[in-house]
This record gives structure tokens, sequence and C-alpha cells, in this order.
């Protein structure tokens, strides 16, 4: 049925009309604009099945969204806070999660909660609403948005449970994790997950336990004397979070990270890591030393400015690049 399009520009008018809708409108990149309708006329084309394209539609109205409510506050870090819904605000460790937001705020991150009760209230609460966001998700018995954000722009509501794990990983600094549920666990795993095997930059995990440490801890224990006895995790594996009962620490500990890292990405095969401040050369020759397992045979590192692809990036002028 209809005709078969391509990304390539060979679809004749197609491609006329779609250019002359985009100059109507006026968009933001319009070569990714293209290829975004271009997908959803293939998709139409494709698939005759309601389910997948009602998936589809409700997937990039979901993610546009998240894009428009955290752009503007692009320039600020955030940090996502999981726990549970059920942490009663009388239990020492909802107060532990308020604490600990609200000097975040005061270091000018920005906290991003599920939205609901619990160790999710805490979160926005000590932060405030200012510096919060609510990523909150239909269910057919939890949750209503917490009465800290239920006012708040800063509030997105998600059918699909990934296009929320998305916006919670996508646009976090850092990540600190409360006891919790099957949840809180779910985004410990994953978050590790993603890291440990290089599809997410890596950010600080930092687990805040309670006061006796009787949940992080065991689960500590559960990952030397299971997972590692058993080689199904390497020892490097556990430099990927820090576990701490005290909230000003978790703090210090997301500041120290970056107090002089900035960012990492790749450019084609390129690493490219960003510095708030330039290393000196025996710095840099430590570096190489001490990670020279993951350098191309025959390369090394050197210092330069942002590469042609990274124009796009933000505070290209204010940072230092090693490659």
């Amino acid at each position: 049925m209809g005709m078969d399009l391509k990304f390539t520009r060979n679809n004749g008018e197609v491609d006329d009309l779609i250019d002359q809708l985009i100059a109507k409108v006026g968009v933001n990149h319009p070569g990714i604009i293209r290829e975004m309708v271009l997908s959803s006329l293939k998709a139409g084309h494709d698939t005759d099945y309601l389910a997948d394209l009602k998936l589809m539609r409700t997937t990039l109205k979901e993610m546009r969204y998240t894009a428009k409510v955290f752009g503007p506050h692009r320039g600020r870090k955030k940090v996502t806070i999981f726990g549970s819904a059920r942490t009663e605000s009388t239990e020492p460790i909802y107060h532990k999660c308020v604490t600990f937001s609200r000097l975040l705020a005061e270091r000018g991150y920005m906290a991003i909660t599920g939205g609901g009760g619990g160790i999710m209230q805490a979160g926005n609460e000590g932060a405030g609403p200012e510096n919060s966001f609510a990523v909150n998700i239909r269910l057919p018995f939890e949750q209503e948005t917490n009465p800290v954000m239920s006012q708040s722009k800063n509030v997105i509501t998600y059918h699909y449970f990934f296009n929320r794990k998305v916006a919670f990983l996508k646009e976090a600094d850092a990540i600190a994790l409360f006891p919790g549920g099957f949840g809180t666990l779910d985004e410990a795993m994953e978050a590790l997950t993603l890291i440990q095997t290089g599809k997410s930059a890596p950010v600080p995990i930092v687990l805040i336990d309670d006061d006796n440490g009787d949940y992080w801890e065991p689960w500590f224990k559960y990952l030397k004397d299971v997972l590692l006895k058993r080689g199904l995790i390497s020892g490097e594996d556990f430099s990927l979070f820090t576990i701490t009962r005290d909230p000003y620490e978790a703090v210090e500990l997301i500041d120290a990270y970056y107090r002089n890292y900035h960012s990492l990405r790749f450019v084609g095969s390129t690493m490219v890591i960003r510095l708030n401040n330039p290393l000196s050369n025996e710095q840099i020759g430590i570096l190489e030393s001490e990670f020279h397992a993951i350098l191309v045979p025959g390369t090394r590192l050197r210092v330069g400015g942002p590469l042609p692809k990274e124009q796009d990036q933000p505070d290209n002028s204010t940072t230092y690049y090693i490659l």
C-alpha cells in the first residue's frame, strides 16, 4: 500500500511537500525533523496494527513534552531521587531525604522525583517546587502528584513506564537511591547496567541508607557474596556506586564528582571528555598510564577544542577538552 519511502532524498514530490511543510511551520534542525516526519509516514505505511501505532504516537508526544519541560532548565545540574512511595512522613529516612534534597537546592542542583508520596514527596519538599520536577506515571491505584508539586509547571505524567525511565536517567547528572521496593531496586539495577555497559554517560550513584545500615548494606553483601563470588560481576563494578548513611556526605560526593569533570560524549569513535579546568601534562600522563587499556594502540590522550560536530553543545567556550 502506498509508495516505498526512503530517508534519502529519492521520494520525489513527497520530499518537496515535506520541505514545504517544514518551511511553513518553521522548525529547529530541519534535517532531523524531516527524518521524524518520514518515520511517521513509514510507520503508517508499514504497520496496520493500531496498538503499535498508538504506542509510537504516545511515545513521541510524551518525549516531546519531556523536552519542553526540561529544556528551560538545561543549564542546571539535576539529581534523580528514587525511593519508596510508602515511606511515611514520620519516618527518619523521610527526613533524611528532605535534608538531602534541601542541601542539593542550596548548592544549585534541581531534584527529579517520581512525583508521588513517600521519598518522592520528601525529595520535592526539601528542594522546593521551584527546584523540582515530578515525573509521574498513570497507575490504576497509585499515584496522584504529591501536594508539593501539584500546582507546579514542572510535572509530567506518563502513560508508558519506559518513557518515564528515559526522563529519569537522561536528565540526571547524579542518582540518589533511598530504601524502596521493586521499583527502586529496578531503577538501581538499570542505572548501574547502563553505566557499566557504556550505554549511559557516567554519573555519581549514591545509595543513602538508614542510620543502622539495614537496607543497602545487606544488598551490597549480596552483590559480593553471590554475584562477585560467581564471577557474574567484577570488583571494578563496585566503583560505580557509593553507600552512605549521611545526607551531607551524599551531597559532597556529588559535588566532588563535578569539581572538574563536566561531561563525556562520543563523536564517532572518539571519546571526548569535557572539563571545567585544564589538566597539566603530568596529570594527562597519569591518566594515560592508569587507563592505557582503553586507548587505541598507538594513540595518546590529547588536549584540544570542540570538534566540528560538537558546536551544538553548550559552554564550548568555558570548558576544556581531552580527546
